[in-house]
């Protein structure tokens, strides 16, 4: 039987997790006006915010909803700033606990993981099988609109399996139910934006996880997020194993893959590739998937405009150009990435503009 934990509330509400949790809350923004106002008054802010979780009185405040384009629509939720100090404490104490449980194979949002390693993973495995073999095939799929499909029911129980602490649980209560519309049956949804929602996104598809790796055996599986891979060199048993996992997914998590879901051969050269991660993965190479070069095109030249407008300055550019660098120097891109950098001039502004922006 798992190993539950009780005495947690205590470490969630202690000042001096509240101060970490503020650190980590404020840093990089400390020059934004809500930032600063709250930097202002730290120690009654943080007082207010121990004690509204000691008298049980604290509530999720209200959401700031907004969508983002790429690489795709999404709705992003952001909340007022006591509210992610209560989840970074919160997040700071259960993470660990959650952590041991998941498996290698689980890469999003783990320290020491992340897409390149993901990606590095799966390229390892369609060489093995291919060595091994002759041939692989690909079961790729991802759950249809899974941070607003999670049920909260489920999500609660298997949190509720490892934290026994009362208080504990009536605040990952409070922090799920937040979003939750009024009067709905089955509350689903945790909303993209929410610290806390990272973890439980975790936790929630780690019932996925153990059920691939340790009920149905499959040795060659990646997860990141809500997309997941197994390579096989049998395809009809991957139509077999898709069966296995769709079934569980429905009857424990309420989940449904969608429909991009399938299952294809990856070959050495001139085949098909596995689009996973932002890559085009072959067991020989990888190459960046189309839409994101083109994206960082677009990108490069609305920087471009902005700058020579004195509109964003070269610290806000440089670190959007060194991320893609990082993404892209993990495919074969030695000759693109010359190309997509060097495709675009950045003019520096006016000096009366410089001067104006400064």
């Amino acid at each position: 039987m798992a190993k539950t934990f009780r005495n947690l509330w205590p470490d969630i509400i202690s000042f001096e997790t509240l101060v970490r949790a503020w650190e980590r809350t404020a840093k990089g923004r400390r020059r934004q006006r809500d930032v600063a106002t709250f930097q202002a008054d730290l120690e009654p802010n943080l007082i207010a915010i121990q004690e509204s979780l000691i008298h049980k009185t604290y509530r999720t405040g209200p959401y700031h909803r907004f969508h983002v384009y790429e690489p795709k629509r999404r709705e992003i939720a952001s909340l007022p700033l006591k509210d992610r100090v209560v989840q970074h404490a919160l997040i700071s104490v259960i993470e660990p606990i959650f952590e041991a449980r998941f498996i290698d194979q689980s890469f999003a949002c783990r320290h020491g993981k992340g897409a390149h390693k993901g990606a590095d993973t799966v390229q390892g495995y369609l060489r093995k099988t291919i060595r091994e073999h002759g041939q692989a095939f690909a079961l790729k799929a991802d759950i249809s609109k899974y941070f607003p499909s999670v049920c909260h029911d489920p999500l609660v129980r298997i949190l509720g399996r490892r934290i026994a602490c009362p208080d504990t649980l009536w605040l990952l209560k409070e922090v799920i139910g937040s979003s939750a519309d009024d009067g709905a049956l089955m509350p689903r949804g945790i909303p993209i934006g929410n610290l806390t929602s990272q973890l439980f996104a975790n936790v929630y598809l780690n019932e996925m996880d153990h059920f691939v790796k340790h009920t149905l055996r499959e040795p060659r599986y990646v997860r990141y997020m809500d997309d997941f891979v197994v390579i096989h060199h049998d395809k009809d048993h991957l139509h077999e194993t898709r069966r296995d996992i769709e079934g569980f997914l429905w009857a424990e998590l309420g989940l449904r893959t969608n429909s991009k879901t399938q299952i294809f051969p990856v070959r050495k050269e001139g085949g098909r590739a596995l689009d996973f991660l932002g890559y085009r993965i072959w067991p020989t190479h990888r190459a960046l998937r189309k839409d994101s070069i083109n994206r960082m095109r677009r990108k490069m030249k609305r920087m471009a405009s902005q700058y020579h407008r004195g509109l964003i300055s070269w610290d806000e550019i440089d670190p959007v150009i060194m991320s893609w660098i990082g993404h892209a120097r993990h495919a074969d891109t030695y000759n693109l990435r010359r190309k997509v950098l060097g495709g675009v001039a950045f003019v520096p502004p006016p000096l009366s503009r410089s001067r104006d922006r400064t």
